[in-house]
């Protein structure tokens, strides 16, 4: 094991309040395809041009269509070694923030993952009539594009688009999990704002930040320290170690 490796096992089971913040990285052994990069185009159009509220006031359908794909993909594909590990530091009391709108930190059994971003797997109503979200894991989805159930208006995804703010109960909840003693930033690119600036406003409060990733980012830096490893390499190597978070 490696002196990073040992150092940052130490400061995990010596914290009392931990929270972990992940991205696609920790999905990327699943097989879950990436927002950006090489495949991140879906017939002629970029994520950017679809997952937007503008998009799908122009063409409904067509967004529909793309998402519908993306939960066929997401659907094959299987919780690896980095969520199983995670899952059970959140039944340990490790507050866990997702930026992933995959759904497989619940899949491997997390307990009360903060959805940064939403998820793939709910619905809402686009017109707004007051519906509560709800589930649908149905792969395909049998109506495109699905209605809602109370007032049979346009369902959308319940995921946060380019352009419109994150939950104000999300951020609530963020707010009280920097509060903590040791916070983890896990397969993320830390470009993507807000959520980037968490492992920041938890150095700021007092926190010892890490940043566990394949390639050192933009936030390596400014963290107390880094390992540069695969959350899927990591995690079980911490867990070895006898880390209980």
């Amino acid at each position: 094991m490696s002196d990073g490796l040992a150092a940052i096992a130490a400061r995990i089971r010596d914290a009392r309040r931990i929270t972990i913040l992940t991205g696609a990285g920790v999905s990327a052994a699943s097989g879950v395809p990436t927002f950006r990069g090489p495949g991140g185009l879906w017939r002629s159009y970029r994520p950017e041009e679809l997952a937007t509220p503008e998009a799908f006031r122009r063409d409904p359908r067509l967004v529909w269509e793309w998402y519908d794909w993306r939960r066929g993909l997401i659907a094959r594909c299987e919780p690896n070694a980095a969520h199983h590990v995670l899952a059970r530091w959140s039944a340990q009391g490790t507050t866990l923030i997702t930026q992933n709108v995959d759904g497989l930190h619940e899949r491997a059994g997390a307990r009360d993952v903060v959805r940064f971003h939403g998820s793939l797997w709910r619905l809402r109503c686009a017109e707004e009539c007051g519906q509560p979200e709800w589930e649908d894991a149905s792969v395909p989805l049998e109506i495109l594009p699905p209605p809602c159930p109370a007032c049979g208006g346009l369902a959308r995804p319940a995921v946060v688009w380019f352009g419109e703010p994150i939950d104000p109960d999300v951020l609530e909840r963020c707010a009280r999990a920097i509060d903590c003693d040791l916070f983890l930033s896990i397969g993320t690119s830390s470009v993507v704002y807000p959520a980037a600036g968490l492992v920041h406003a938890a150095r700021r409060q007092g926190a010892f930040t890490v940043e566990i990733n394949p390639e050192a980012t933009e936030a390596a830096a400014a963290v107390d320290a880094a390992l540069s490893m695969p959350a899927e390499v990591a995690l079980p190597q911490l867990e070895a170690l006898g880390v209980r978070a």
